[in-house]
C-alpha cells in the first residue's frame, strides 16, 4: 500500500479549472483567470495550414504535446480566415501589424494588441508597438481597446443602445490573462462601455474586444464538437500540479 501511495503521488495531474459563469449587471458571462505560461495564440499548425476549428484547434495543440483546457476565438479576421492585423505565434509573425484606417470595430481606434512576451503578458495600443525590449512570442491584434491603464475607449457611451454578444481579454496588475465572453442565452447583452467596465471590476488595467456575434469559448468535450471557421484562437492549457516530494 505504502509502495502504491509513492507511485501515485509522482504523476503529474492537470488541474481543470474551465470558466466561471458569473451574472453582472444583469448580463451572464464566461470569465476565466490562466496564468501567462498556460496561454497560447494559433492560427496555423507546423505546416502552415491554417487552423480553422475549435477541433482542428484542439487536435493541433494535443498533437503538439499540450492538453487544452479552454479554447476561445481570437481577434477579428478578412475572408478566407485572414487575421485583420498582427498574430504571432511561437514567436513567429505569421501576419503584419496594421495600422491603417477604416470602418468596423477593429479600425475603431485607438485599437490594441493582446500580446505575451519574456516579460509577461500585455494589452497595448497598436501605436506602442513593438515594446522596447520585449521578446513576444503570441500577439494578436483586434479592435477596440477597452480599457488602457485603467481608462475606458473615449468613444464609448455609458448608455448606448448597442447590445451585442461579445469576448474580450485582458490583463490584471499582477500579469494574470482573463478570458471573458457573454453567455448565448444572457437575458441581456452588454454595450462596449460595459463590457469595458466589467474587465475594470475583474482587475484588469488593460483590455482588449475580441470579437462578436459569433464567438465562442469551449471547453472540456465540445472542443472536439464540429464548428464554423474562425481567423484565431486563444487556448489556454490545462496546469499541471508539480509531483510531490
Amino acid at each position: 500500500m505504502t509502495r502504491w501511495l509513492i507511485a501515485l503521488s509522482s504523476f503529474v495531474l492537470p488541474v481543470v479549472a474551465g470558466p466561471e459563469k458569473k451574472v453582472v449587471d444583469g448580463v451572464t458571462y464566461h470569465i476565466l483567470h490562466a496564468k501567462t505560461a498556460e496561454v497560447r495564440v494559433i492560427w496555423k499548425d507546423d505546416k502552415g495550414r491554417q487552423i480553422e476549428t475549435f477541433p482542428q484547434a484542439n487536435a493541433y495543440l494535443t498533437g503538439i504535446g499540450e492538453t487544452p483546457d479552454t479554447i476561445m476565438n481570437g481577434g477579428i479576421y478578412e475572408p478566407g480566415g485572414i487575421p485583420s492585423g498582427l498574430l504571432i505565434q511561437n514567436t513567429r509573425e505569421l501576419h503584419a501589424v496594421n495600422r491603417r484606417d477604416g470602418k468596423g470595430n477593429f479600425f475603431l481606434k485607438p485599437n490594441g494588441i493582446f500580446l505575451i512576451g519574456d516579460t509577461g503578458a500585455a494589452v497595448i495600443d497598436t501605436t506602442e508597438y513593438p515594446p522596447a525590449g520585449v521578446k513576444v512570442t503570441h500577439a494578436v491584434q483586434s479592435g477596440p481597446l477597452l480599457l488602457r491603464r485603467g481608462k475606458v475607449h473615449p468613444e464609448f457611451r455609458a448608455g448606448s443602445a448597442n447590445r451585442l454578444h461579445r469576448n474580450g481579454i485582458g490583463v490584471t496588475r499582477d500579469g494574470t490573462v482573463v478570458l471573458a465572453m457573454t453567455d448565448f442565452r444572457s437575458p441581456k447583452y452588454p454595450n462596449l462601455h460595459e463590457f469595458a467596465t466589467l474587465f475594470a471590476s475583474l482587475g484588469c488595467e488593460d483590455a482588449l474586444f475580441l470579437d462578436g456575434d459569433i464567438s465562442q469559448m469551449r471547453s472540456g468535450e465540445a472542443l472536439a464538437k464540429e464548428s464554423g471557421p474562425f481567423g484565431s484562437f486563444i487556448a489556454v492549457l490545462k496546469e499541471t500540479e508539480k509531483p510531490a516530494k
